[in-house]
């Protein structure tokens, strides 16, 4: 595997066992149901034909990333040495199985083999066998091709404050940029339990850096949550934003496709914001509009008691603040993307089009890049989980005057000045009259 790869299967993994970690209360017999039920669910593994998970690999996840405080890539699969085995069955014959299934819907598995091995239809040499079929079918999305199943679906509120955000993107009204008319996008991020909006505003565009960008104003705001419910859009299936929410310890929770009930509580504040504020708003600049949101926001909706929870959403969201988690100090690292580079033999790493220059120490490594997309000129450099500091843009005018003296140590000289560069540190010297 790839390490992006064992990321995902990473991300993976702490989903499943993220209820366990996260829980701030818990009895055996809770504890108990919670493990039956996560082991009963039909899961679709990264990477993987299986869909049920045991409770001993449960328990073996939650260990390591117990022993390792945290750490996600405690979580990163093992390489495996079967990768290369070859497949149960052919094309032909998994061609047949389907076409087969389409035609009889209602057959069992059992059923499905009878009637294959009837009609002769797997090719000479396969011998078909209840799990692989199940597997297969599972994986095709075949096993259940009943139409109009009734949906048992229950109202629900999260316990304390931030334990759920709720999480859409909403479209705004037209506005005027550089002479054009522009949509706007309404990304809102709503606790479920207070009914307050920890953090909205209009953008240009619904994509990744835009939700990021809020993302980690709410998260500044108003803490860390315990897990965050969005829907199936391009920015909330991406990869950076499993990775993000699975280092500060947040579940990410996709909703069904086509299934906004359980996103009732944002899709109804929606609703709010286009009769009560977007009714009575005129449109100016981006600016502008923001400004009368947050107005309203703050002074309108905020202090109204909610017809749900009967109290404000600020005053419910306040009165139990003791159990929030706060915010990392070093909360904008944890936006920066990972990008994984072979340090070349003159020292340089390529990242973005961009050239800089990498310890000495890691030439020839593969090393982990942090970096933000805004700010270019600041990129870290780890190495098996240990920071090398920052590197440099290369400046190819400066190393046509680099001079290395015995320890490796590279020096300047520039109008009767030596400038060496050690431990990280500029030194300068004056040239003597014999140096000279």
């Amino acid at each position: 595997m790839t390490e992006d790869e064992k990321m995902e299967v990473a991300v993976f993994r702490f989903s499943v066992i993220s209820d366990f970690i996260n829980v701030t209360q818990m009895t055996r017999s809770e504890r108990r149901r919670l493990m039956q039920d996560k082991c009963a669910r039909k899961w679709r593994i990264p990477f993987s034909e299986k869909t049920r998970i045991s409770k001993g690999t449960i328990r073996r996840w939650i260990r390591l990333y117990t022993d390792r405080h945290g750490d996600l890539k405690a979580l990163y699969p093992q390489d495996r040495s079967d990768h290369d085995q070859s497949r149960a069955m052919d094309e032909d014959t998994c061609g047949a199985l389907i076409e087969l299934k389409m035609q009889k819907p209602d057959a069992t598995v059992p059923q499905l083999i009878k009637q294959m091995n009837r009609l002769k239809l797997p090719t000479p040499g396969i011998v078909l066998n209840k799990s692989t079929v199940y597997r297969f079918l599972h994986q095709q999305n075949l096993m259940d091709l009943t139409e109009n199943k009734p949906v048992d679906r229950r109202k629900f509120e999260a316990e304390l404050p931030n334990d759920l955000w709720q999480s859409d993107v909403m479209h705004g009204p037209k506005i005027e940029v550089d002479g054009k008319m522009r949509k706007t996008y309404l990304i809102a991020i709503i606790d479920d339990h207070s009914r307050l909006i920890v953090y909205a505003h209009f953008y240009l565009s619904e994509n990744l850096a835009c939700y990021l960008d809020a993302f980690e104003d709410a998260l500044a705001r108003r803490g860390l949550p315990r897990k965050l419910y969005v829907d199936n859009g391009a920015a909330f299936r991406s990869k950076h934003l499993e990775y993000i929410t699975a280092s500060l310890a947040i579940t990410l929770i996709h909703a069904k496709p086509y299934t906004p009930q359980g996103k009732g509580k944002i899709e109804r504040w929606f609703k709010t914001v286009r009769t009560c504020f977007l009714g009575n708003c005129t449109t100016g600049t981006l600016t502008e509009l923001n400004a009368t949101f947050d107005c309203w926001l703050n002074e309108d909706y905020h202090q109204k008691k909610h017809s749900s929870t009967g109290q404000t959403p600020f005053e419910r969201f306040t009165s139990k603040m003791h159990c929030l988690r706060s915010s990392p100090a070093n909360l904008k690292d944890y936006f920066r993307k990972v990008a994984r580079r072979t340090v070349a033999r003159d020292r340089t790493i390529t990242l973005n089009g961009r050239l800089y220059e990498g310890p000495v120490a890691l030439i020839g490594k593969r090393v982990e890049l942090l970096y933000h997309e805004t700010e270019p000129e600041k990129v870290e450099v780890k190495y098996q989980n240990k920071s090398f500091g920052m590197i440099l843009l290369v400046n190819l005018t400066v190393n046509c005057r680099v001079k290395r003296d015995k320890n490796n140590n590279p020096q300047i000289h520039i109008n009767n000045h030596t400038t060496s560069y050690q431990g990280g540190k500029l030194w300068s010297s004056k040239r003597s009259n014999q140096d000279e």
